[in-house]
């Protein structure tokens, strides 16, 4: 089998990647890519594999964060939590997980993963379930297309995890994972349901970290060669630029375990005059220009400061902020019409059908992939 050994230069360019596809969610990058490059330094390997190369009986979980993203870049994790919940899960399952994955890529899920698989020496795969960051478990192509609904399984940062042996459906999953995140103070560790190297294999979102990294590539060579970040962003990802203004006026409040609220950017340069708002549940999910909706979920909607290029989460906004509103197309699994009735706007309680933007296409694995470890 091939695999991807990432280096501490790969981590820069996937958390800069990760926090770019994390829409606002998804969580801080910065924690977990220097949590990533200290174990990497301990001399633990962090190894990446296609879902094309995973052997089709192979046992793999999804880790990833859970709760409202202003409480988890406050109370920093313990850094265990995803051993013990595959820990729980292999022992109540009678069976051993063999590779790991982020049911989401975006923001420090689409590292946290990574975390648990350097410290037991298991590969994480390169896809996931979203190709962004959602607010709600059942939000991934996985559970759109029968991932079971139990065992799942969630852990905190001090000690308690949490087994779901039965849940009725995967909105039911959410709800009973969702109050017990609440429960731990709002941020925990999760895992759904093992799922085999086939199933992942036909319905994950490929090589999404494969896809981080290229962006993260492209954001970290624009600045070295001092050119503008954000059409770096626009060149690699196949996005358009909404609008450059700047943060006027942020709404938002931690709600049921999330994050909710209105932010409102007024344009700057060539786009004065214009002001566009923008809706959050812990990810920008829609834009609006006055009365017209410009862009929607489950397409891509990305805030960038202006002059970096790094992403700006929902917890970080704030009155001046100088940023770029970009949006990029949703991959294929999410533009279906079975995946629009768990992520499309009628999902989020929206009285309109999906527009979409831009044309999707899968990301190709990097290069990398080219060398055995």
């Amino acid at each position: 089998m091939k695999y991807w050994t990432l280096t501490e230069a790969d981590i820069d360019r996937i958390a800069v990647g990760c926090g770019i596809l994390g829409t606002g969610g998804g969580g801080s990058t910065y924690h977990g890519s220097l949590r990533a490059k200290a174990l990497l330094r301990e001399g633990k390997r962090i190894r990446m594999v296609r879902p094309a190369d995973m052997d089709p009986d192979a046992q793999i979980i999804g880790i990833g964060g859970i709760g409202a993203p202003t409480v988890g870049i406050e109370k920093i994790a313990e850094g265990a939590e995803g051993v013990r919940l595959m820990r729980a899960l292999e022992h109540h399952m009678g069976r051993k997980v063999d590779a790991l994955l982020g049911d989401e890529v975006g923001g420090g899920n689409g590292i946290a993963p990574m975390l648990t698989a350097a410290m037991v020496d298991l590969p994480v795969v390169d896809a996931d379930g979203m190709g962004r960051a959602f607010p709600e478990v059942q939000m991934t192509t996985f559970f759109i297309h029968g991932q079971a609904v139990q065992p799942a399984a969630l852990a905190d940062a001090d000690g308690n995890v949490l087994i779901v042996t039965e849940a009725t459906t995967p909105k039911m999953l959410e709800k009973l994972l969702r109050a017990s995140t609440i429960a731990m103070g709002c941020t925990a560790l999760m895992t759904t349901a093992p799922m085999s190297g086939d199933f992942v294999r036909r319905f994950g979102v490929p090589h999404t970290t494969s896809q981080a990294w290229s962006l993260g590539n492209a954001v970290l060579n624009a600045r070295a060669a001092k050119e503008d970040p954000v059409e770096a962003i626009l060149k690699q990802s196949g996005g358009v630029r909404l609008m450059r203004g700047k943060v006027t006026d942020i709404a938002r409040r931690v709600a049921a375990g999330f994050n909710r609220g209105t932010l409102t950017v007024a344009g700057l340069d060539e786009d004065a005059g214009r002001s566009i708002a923008i809706e959050i549940q812990n990810e920008y999910l829609i834009a609006r220009e006055g009365e017209r909706i410009i862009t929607m979920v489950p397409d891509l909607i990305c805030i960038v400061d202006s002059e970096t290029g790094r992403a700006i989460g929902t917890e970080e906004l704030r009155y001046g902020l100088r940023i770029d509103v970009l949006s990029m197309p949703a991959p294929v699994l999410l533009r279906s019409q079975i995946a629009l009735e768990s992520v499309g706007p009628r999902a989020f309680g929206y009285d309109f059908d999906f527009v979409p933007m831009g044309v999707s296409a899968d990301a190709p694995a990097v290069p990398q992939y080219e060398e055995d470890a």
